[in-house]
């Protein structure tokens, strides 16, 4: 599912028009990316947590020449799921 289709579930589930959904939508997206980008942890109680990570450096290779590389660290952003979450998805049965 893409963002455009998320908007027109949520726009025909509150019978809200499409444009101010993909407002909402976008705003949330943006909260949970600034966020992220100060620091904070971000709880969406039911469904789960977004969080920033810290990868250490560490030592990769070229696949090409297999030349030993180092890959700096960073900080990536991470998701957690809720129980809520875990448990709808694992009910659902492969077809």
């Amino acid at each position: 599912m893409r963002k455009q289709d998320l908007v027109k579930v949520v726009a025909n589930q509150t019978n809200m028009p499409e444009k101010q959904v993909e407002s909402v939508v976008s705003a949330t997206f943006d909260a949970i990316r600034d966020g992220l980008a100060s620091g904070e942890e971000v709880t969406i109680t039911g469904f789960g947590s977004f969080r920033v990570t810290t990868r250490k450096a560490r030592l990769g290779r070229n696949p090409r020449t297999t030349e030993a590389i180092e890959i700096p660290a960073r900080n990536s952003p991470s998701f957690r799921p809720g129980t809520q979450l875990k448990r709808a998805v694992s009910d659902t049965t492969p077809e």
